[in-house]
């Protein structure tokens, strides 16, 4: 027979067991968490940005051990004095006893661990809000007060929220503590139901009433407190307080306030004489005036008082609304310019704005990515972004806006050669920008490029070509070697001395070195790659370069800016930077409407991004930054001194940022303005162009952002703004310009697509002398009159796609393995009214096509132009005389077939009829003569024979020049 002690001895040499896997899961865990958190240390050290990753996690610590402290010590308090102050000979009922034989064995544990796992969500709960502590500490005040309080807005911004955040917390914390403390005094017999009384002992009494009063303190606080909040609420007329909250909500929330305090001192009254009749009285007497005060009598007011006449009676509120919510969004000082645009084209009525349709960009940057790869990649592991950039740069001393992309590095181009080795150490970096003309094309069609090739060769000077950080590079690749080793990385595929290729090895400063094991070891904990600790090409000198995306690298050292969507490559001082767009926003700014940005920048170049804060009500350019595409390098640059979160900020990361005067000139005449604000901008000025109250309420005159005019009717994707150098009305010279277009807004019905609106931004932030020019961020509004019928983005583009003459020939151009692509529809208030310029794109088929620019469309009224080149469609247009060389072929009003027009008629395409049987018929001949001369040289096109392709545009301009000479007679 075993004896027990037998029986026994396994489970107890089980039990050391245990304790060590349990010891050694614990450690194992502790260093992954170590492991995440150093490596977070070594790359923001590496940057220069290491305060901005202590001070988020000192202020996280301090945060949690305080919400932590803040929970436990109440709930713990709660619990041990309802438990100390029990009745020690309470009879309890059968149940009672029951649960307190099971529960009293796990006393102590439940005793320290309950408030110990309410204070450690507590904590976590803490800790996240460290940005609304941090700013309430450091807030700055703006200068500017509302106009119901007279408080200064900072309040708002900083202090309003997080008193909130305090009220909420300790509100939760009484709460959570006073029902552990009643469960506690029940359990353990200081509370007891007997029929229909309840008995409470006079400690477990004296405790609830404190607690309840403490509460609806907190609770009368929180509802003063409110009264402050119906200048950012939505009141369903305008975002602030509207006429019913100044005259019955705000009152009526002072006067509850001073009823919960009340109440409160009559919890403390029981307390003391342990009669509870008056509490229950006054929380009675709460509860009813907050139905009365609170909900039934603001409701009376608004719907027999204010309803009836709610024009005249809202209007101080409406304008109130309409002020603070231009200023929030910084078009306060919108310029509008009435504009009586003509629809009539004159002969000679471009020749003042010949500067301007010279720099017309006919390169759609969303359609010619093809081209740039299909022209440039030049490998199957390099790319080019699906949407391309605009920029502009100093070319023979005048401004040339160009379509610019970074030649990215693709691994998944490599094949079946992914290894690691070749994914992480030999195929590393992108290499070089192409740029090209945005006023010009080829001959054939194909954008002209100032900088291009590999190595790298143009009109942009001498700069550093590597691009080891961008927004398509690796995970993470391993760089560097020691002095004298044979260099393993790819630089580009051609060479010197019979090479085939070009190898380099990176000499910045762009990651955390690997120069001993535990790095090594970290990092391959970090990737899950056994490689980074093993492979021998891992040395002392590598560096690890990981979060390469300059978006990524930008949000995680400024944690507090929301960046735009858009950024853009430039050359800027021998370098290639990524420049990017922070903005500061807030959704408690009082009386400005708020706005969803994901919804508001969403467009056919923009899909819909996710924010951590979507509604707002406040949005500042703050700061500009740039990342260096070779080295990593972020530098933050302060761009807007007068906003006070980013003094804020400033006050909480103090060498962040860099003062905008350090920008350099080279820099600064390539920063441009942004993108996604603009957006923001024209859908805030759709409404608040208006700024009488009484038509603002009357929605008369409210306009919208037209739909994309190229994409399907079915498809409801707003138009893109448009980057152009242009000339405004009130300019005196053509500027880098970003504009938009505006129509009625007739929600729930068919829109009238004519042009009601025309905004522009001065772009360029580039002055001679290198500092921000003075125009910069000058919004510009074209009003056009209401009775006007100057046709929208829509309409234009309807008629392109209506006309006979434009369907005829764009079918000829589809014939074959070919498809016609059109480009932005662009608009330019030129000539005294408006011109719609939309280049036209042909691709064929094949795997390797990519698309020609082969027409321009140009329209102005209800006047269009079919042409080879956009000199051609304005001179049809403006009848031989337009005043304009716009320059859209690599040499200048030269190259191109020329696609003519008839005397009399509207468009640039078609044979009309002489009155003559015997002409007729030979136009008609010559005319199918041309077709097939022009399906000829589509065929030639597509199956990439140049010299068939020169043969057939020949032939075809020869068949044109005789059909011009029979029709002349």
């Amino acid at each position: 027979m075993t004896s027990p002690a037998a029986e026994g001895s396994p489970r107890r040499s089980r039990a050391p067991l245990a304790i060590t896997v349990a010891i050694v899961a614990g450690l194992a865990v502790a260093f992954f968490l170590f492991a995440g958190l150093y490596t977070d240390v070594l790359w923001y050290d590496q940057l220069g940005f290491l305060n901005v990753l202590t001070t988020q996690w000192a202020a996280g610590v301090v945060l949690f051990f305080t919400g932590f402290l803040a929970m436990a010590l109440p709930v713990w308090l709660g619990i041990q004095i309802a438990y100390r102050s029990r009745p020690v000979y309470a009879k309890l009922n059968s149940q009672l006893d029951r649960y307190q034989q099971v529960i009293e064995p796990l006393r102590r544990l439940a005793m320290y661990g309950i408030p110990a796992l309410l204070g450690l969500f507590a904590g976590v709960s803490s800790s996240s809000r460290w940005q609304t502590s941090l700013m309430w500490l450091n807030r700055t005040p703006s200068g500017k007060t509302d106009p119901q309080f007279g408080f200064d807005i900072s309040f708002y911004l900083f202090d309003l929220p997080f008193y909130h955040a305090l009220l909420g917390f300790a509100s939760a914390v009484v709460l959570v503590s006073g029902i552990l403390a009643v469960a506690t005094s029940y359990l353990y017999g200081a509370m007891r139901v007997s029929g229909r009384e309840v008995l409470i002992s006079k400690s477990a009494r004296v405790q609830i009433a404190v607690t309840a009063s403490i509460y609806l303190l907190l609770q009368a606080a929180s509802i003063w407190l409110d009264q402050y909040s119906t200048v950012t609420d939505n009141n369903g007329l305008i975002t602030g307080a509207g006429y019913t909250d100044v005259n019955a909500t705000i009152p009526g929330r002072a006067i509850l306030a001073g009823i919960a305090t009340v109440v409160a001192v009559l919890f403390i009254v029981t307390a003391v004489v342990g009669r509870w009749r008056l509490p229950v009285v006054g929380t009675v007497l709460l509860i009813v005036s907050s139905l009365l005060i609170g909900s039934l009598y603001p409701w009376v007011v608004q719907r027999f008082q204010v309803d009836p006449s709610a024009k005249s009676l809202e209007a101080p509120y409406i304008q109130r609304n309409i002020d603070l919510t231009r200023d929030a969004y910084g078009v306060a000082g919108v310029e509008e310019i009435p504009y009586n645009a003509t629809t009539n084209a004159e002969p000679g009525a471009l020749r003042a704005d010949a500067k301007t349709t010279a720099n017309i960009r006919i390169l759609d940057p969303a359609i010619v990515s093809d081209s740039f790869a299909q022209l440039e990649q030049f490998r199957q592991y390099y790319q080019f972004p699906q949407d391309l950039d605009v920029d502009r740069y100093l070319i023979d001393g005048k401004s040339q806006d160009t379509v610019v992309a970074v030649r990215d590095l693709r691994l998944s181009g490599l094949g079946d050669a992914q290894t690691w080795v070749n994914k992480t150490i030999v195929y590393t970096h992108g290499y070089g920008v192409v740029a090209a003309y945005g006023n010009q094309r080829s001959a054939d069609g194909q954008p002209v490029f100032l900088e291009s090739g590999i190595p790298t060769t143009g009109a942009l000077g001498d700069f550093e070509p590597r691009v080891y950080f961008g927004e398509d590079s690796p995970l993470y690749s391993v760089v560097g070697a020691p002095d004298g080793a044979k260099p393993v990385e790819l630089d580009y595929p051609s060479g010197g001395d019979g090479e085939q290729q070009t190898y380099t090895t990176f000499s910045g400063e762009g990651g955390p070195k690997l120069d001993n094991v535990f790095k090594k070891l970290i990092y391959a904990l970090k990737f899950q790659s056994e490689q980074i600790f093993l492979s021998d090409s891992v040395n002392d000198n590598s560096q690890i370069l990981y979060d390469r995306s300059p978006l990524d690298r930008v949000q995680k050292v400024a944690p507090y800016l929301t960046l735009d969507s858009d950024i853009y490559p430039s050359v800027v001082d021998g370098r290639i930077v990524w420049i990017v767009d922070g903005y500061t926003t807030s959704e408690n700014y009082p009386y400005s409407t708020k706005v969803s940005m994901s919804e508001t920048i969403t467009d056919t170049e923009t899909a819909t991004q996710p924010f951590a804060v979507d509604q707002v009500n406040y949005v500042r350019n703050s700061v500009k930054a740039t990342v260096d595409a070779y080295d990593g390098k972020v530098t933050l640059y302060s761009w807007d001194d007068e906003d006070p979160l980013l003094k804020t900020w400033q006050k909480i990361f103090p060498s962040a940022l860099k003062p905008m005067s350090d920008m350099s000139g080279a820099l600064m005449s390539h920063v441009r303005y942004p993108a996604d604000l603009f957006k923001m901008q024209r859908a805030v000025l759709g409404q608040y162009h208006v700024t009488d109250p009484g038509s603002f309420y009357s929605k008369d005159d409210a306009w919208t952002t037209p739909n994309d005019p190229t994409l399907p009717s079915t498809t409801a994707t707003l138009q893109p703004p448009y980057y152009l150098t242009m000339q405004m009305p009130g300019q005196d010279q053509p500027s880098f310009s970003l504009y938009s277009t505006f129509i009625p807004d007739q929600k729930g019905e068919t829109s009238r697509n004519v042009l009601t609106g025309y905004l522009a931004v001065d772009a360029d932030a580039g002055a001679k002398d290198g500092k921000r020019a003075d125009d910069y961020g000058k919004l510009r509004l074209l009003t056009l009159p209401k009775d006007d019928t100057v046709p929208g983005p829509g309409q234009v583009q309807n008629q392109f796609n209506s006309d006979p003459s434009v369907s005829a020939t764009l079918n000829l151009l589809k014939q074959g393995q070919s498809k016609v692509r059109n480009g932005n529809l662009l608009t330019l208030p030129v000539g005294g009214g408006l011109l719609y310029v939309q280049p036209v794109f042909v691709q064929s088929t094949g795997n390797t096509s990519y698309p020609l620019l082969q027409k321009v469309l140009v329209a102005f009224g209800d006047q269009i132009a079919f042409q080879d080149t956009l000199d051609q469609a304005l001179d049809v247009l403006f009848g031989g005389d337009s005043g304009a060389q716009a320059g859209d072929t690599a040499t200048p009003n030269g190259a191109g077939t020329t696609t003519p027009v008839a005397p009399g008629t509207g468009t640039g395409a078609g044979a009309p009829s002489t009155g003559d049987p015997a002409t007729d018929a030979k136009v008609k001949s010559l005319l199918n003569i041309a077709k097939q001369a022009l399906a000829d040289k589509q065929a030639a096109l597509a199956a990439g024979n140049w010299a068939a392709y020169g043969v057939a545009d020949a032939k075809l301009a020869e068949t044109l020049s005789a059909m011009i000479t029979l029709l002349n007679g």
